[in-house]
């Protein structure tokens, strides 16, 4: 699974960073491996509220073998804490669509 991380402007892309958000949603979505192409994680920084706030946004679009991709979105107040949500509701999504799909086989 190829997964790319981008940042907005406000969030600083550090190697140190992309590798924590790569470890984060490589982890939550290992069992989906043999179902998912490419994964793209965008984080940014909304700072329209105190400091605290949950203010760090992720968006996760995975892009499935044979299927339109998906989009999952998570906000908290780490971009580590925003980008485990949104992989935890992505794998929740997978695995519902999929398990869908082969009860229909």
């Amino acid at each position: 699974m190829q997964i790319e991380v981008s940042t907005d402007n406000s969030i600083d892309g550090s190697e140190g960073l992309t590798n924590l958000i790569k470890g984060l949603v490589q982890h939550d979505l290992a069992n989906l491996d043999d179902h998912i192409t490419r994964i793209e994680v965008h984080l940014s920084d909304a700072r329209t509220g105190p400091t605290g706030q949950e203010n760090k946004h992720c968006m996760i679009e995975a892009r499935l073998k044979g299927r339109q991709p998906v989009v999952t979105k998570d906000s908290a107040a780490t971009v580590e804490k925003a980008a485990k949500g949104a992989a935890g509701k992505l794998k929740n999504m997978l695995e519902s669509t999929l398990g869908k799909l082969s009860d229909s086989r």
